[in-house]
């Protein structure tokens, strides 16, 4: 699914676009009206998100336009605005559904999907596969001139699956897409379905999986091949369960909170100054509009990090700065009051989604075994926001009992114990020796070399320190839960910024690719003939050689002509995507990078360059 947002609020876009990229939804974002009814008229799109306070072109007249130029696709409304009044304008306006800010995502997402599944049409051409046809009209599917009897969810798969080639659906996906609101199946029925539609389609003559199964992702339409290249694979399934969207989704959130966190001192200040421009008797009505606009953004973004409360007094914010004209310094008294409260709400834990509670969500098992309770508390709160199962284990004799009883998926372990006999070591030897597939993370406070190599020794997967946030403990359990065996596939990534390159490594070194670091653009060509990369990633902007003239300089060279590469970069001006493309580059993907649709295109990628035997679970 494609979807284009249009929203000015950058808090707002980071998180959606986070959240809708993690659940593997295609989305480009800009931040005006106009440029947003240019890019409607120019690509197709899914679904539209529009905010209703935009530059150029509001949100309501945006939708008036887009409906008047005839486009039916569906359109939700974001915005702050809580009066029945504004609602009904946007859905005269055209409309299909108006969520107010602060929202919940679950909430959010529910409403795209039941848009999509309202707003969805059949496609009307035959769909062919080599000599499999499925015509949407008769809802007949053939094979071979044989006649297949599929059931509803089967034909449901097959069909999109055919309308979507080289596309990658995760099991949850294809549950919101096949199965209705009011069922509530688990995920194994899609492995059920897809397993009775592979029998069938074997039965009638297929001698290939149609279906092929993406290593760690889900499942796909196998790209038609020669028949000498052809393999058959009937029952393979993904090692992988990926079962836990929402908890994926509580996990953007929890990784934006933090970063927003990081920024609230700058809004802080502007709120302070615009205080002490009302004490004067003179105000400047530049930052009191800064601040305003500023407060307006807060009441929007604030709850769907879990600050519901601080969205609240964000508005009462908003609305004494947008009427302070008449009192300017008895306003300046009531705004330190709210601003001291909004800064202590953001200090307080954030409250889970209520919507969250009522969905059932299959986590992983994660034992704690530490004596210190502050951390272990702040740990167990945030794992709230990735669907973990916590239990904690205060010394090495309870957590032995409760690894006998109901081992769990993966292990965060401390060293030092002082008022118990022993270490954090034996514990550690023991649980390799006896549970070697569980994969235990040593989080500890010394960061000593021969603990580091002792720990490795025994076994352990991660060495961390509890210096690291809650986020970024619980990304390392996440990464080992998701480990991969190694492969020989081989990445270039040429970018400036060391903080890429160590993003990118980290986030591909657990799909077994084998990453090559590049900060100085005028080394490429050394490092690209030493290395022979697989794939090669290009950041635009760097000094010496952009990325643009490394790619020409690729494409222009009879032996590297042929390698992929795709560009990483926070341009989405179409004048760029269209050098890029011109240049030669084979996809591009936009920062910030999210993880799920950055292993996707290099699967997909490196599949089309003959690797994909190592990189597919079939």
């Amino acid at each position: 699914m494609k979807i284009l947002l249009i929203e000015d609020d950058k808090q707002i876009t980071s998180l959606l676009v986070e959240a809708f990229s993690t659940l593997n939804y295609q989305i480009e974002t800009t931040n005006d009206g106009q440029s947003g009814l240019d890019l409607v008229k120019t690509y197709e799109y899914d679904l539209l998100i529009l905010d209703v306070i935009l530059p150029r072109l509001d949100g309501i007249n945006l939708c008036r336009q887009i409906r008047l130029a005839g486009y039916e696709m569906p359109i939700l409304m974001l915005t702050a605005n809580k009066d029945i009044s504004a609602r009904v304008i946007g859905l005269e306006a055209g409309a299909d559904d108006y969520i107010v800010k602060p929202f919940e995502l679950p909430e959010l997402i529910a409403r795209i999907r039941a848009l999509m599944r309202r707003g969805r049409t059949t496609v009307a051409k035959l769909l062919v596969w080599e000599n499999l046809q499925l015509d949407p009209n008769s809802k007949e599917v053939t094979y071979g001139g044989k006649r297949l009897h599929l059931t509803p969810k089967e034909y449901g798969l097959l069909e999109l699956f055919l309308e979507n080639p080289r596309r990658i659906f995760s099991r949850s996906v294809l549950l919101d897409r096949i199965w209705s609101a009011d069922e509530f199946p688990g995920e194994e029925a899609v492995t059920t379905h897809i397993k009775g539609l592979r029998q069938k389609l074997k039965a009638v003559g297929m001698k290939v999986d149609l279906i092929e199964t993406v290593y760690g992702l889900g499942y796909r339409v196998k790209e038609e091949q020669k028949k000498s290249d052809l393999k058959t694979n009937v029952n393979s399934e993904p090692l992988q369960d990926n079962s836990q969207a929402e908890a994926k989704i509580m996990a953007v959130v929890a990784k934006m909170r933090e970063e927003f966190q990081k920024s609230f001192a700058e809004k802080y200040d502007l709120l302070q100054q615009a205080i002490a421009q009302l004490s004067t008797n003179s105000p400047e009505k530049r930052i009191i509009k800064q601040a305003q606009a500023e407060a307006h953004r807060l009441a929007g973004s604030l709850g769907c990090y879990g600050y519901v409360e601080g969205s609240n007094v964000a508005r009462e914010i908003e609305q004494l700065l947008e009427n302070h004209s008449d009192k300017p310094q008895s306003t300046a008294l009531q705004l330190t009051e709210l601003v001291k409260l909004l800064k202590q709400t953001l200090q307080q834990q954030p409250s889970s989604p209520a919507s969250a509670s009522k969905t059932a969500i299959t986590s992983a098992r994660l034992l704690i075994v530490d004596d210190d309770t502050t951390l272990t508390e702040r740990i167990k709160l945030e794992a709230v926001f990735w669907g973990f199962q916590v239990e904690v284990a205060g010394e090495p004799k309870t957590a032995r009992s409760k690894i006998a009883l109901n081992p769990p998926e993966v292990i965060l372990l401390d060293l030092s114990f002082p008022d118990q006999e022993e270490n954090g070591f034996t514990l550690l030897a023991e649980i390799t020796q006896n549970y070697p597939e569980i994969p235990i993370l040593v989080l500890t406070s010394s960061n000593q070399l021969p603990n580091r190599v002792e720990a490795a020794r025994l076994g352990a997967h991660s060495f961390l320190n509890k210096t690291m946030s809650a986020v970024e403990v619980l990304t390392a359990v996440n990464v080992a839960l998701n480990q991969q065996t190694s492969t020989d596939a081989k990445v270039l990534v040429v970018d400036d910024d060391p903080v890429i390159l160590h993003q990118v490594t980290t986030l591909l070194s657990p799909w077994g690719l084998q990453v090559t670091p590049l900060q100085e653009s005028q080394r490429f060509w050394e490092i690209l003939e030493s290395t022979k990369p697989d794939l090669l990633i290009l950041d635009i902007e760097m000094p010496d050689f952009n990325g643009i003239d490394l790619c020409q300089v690729i494409r222009n060279d009879s032996y590297w002509n042929h390698l992929p590469i795709l560009f990483l970069s926070a341009h989405f001006e179409s004048e760029i995507l269209y050098k890029v493309y011109a240049v030669g580059a084979d996809d591009y993907v936009r920062k910030p990078i999210i993880e799920p649709e950055l292993v996707a295109r290099i699967l997909n990628r490196l599949e089309r360059t003959h690797l994909s035997k190592k990189l597919l679970h079939q």
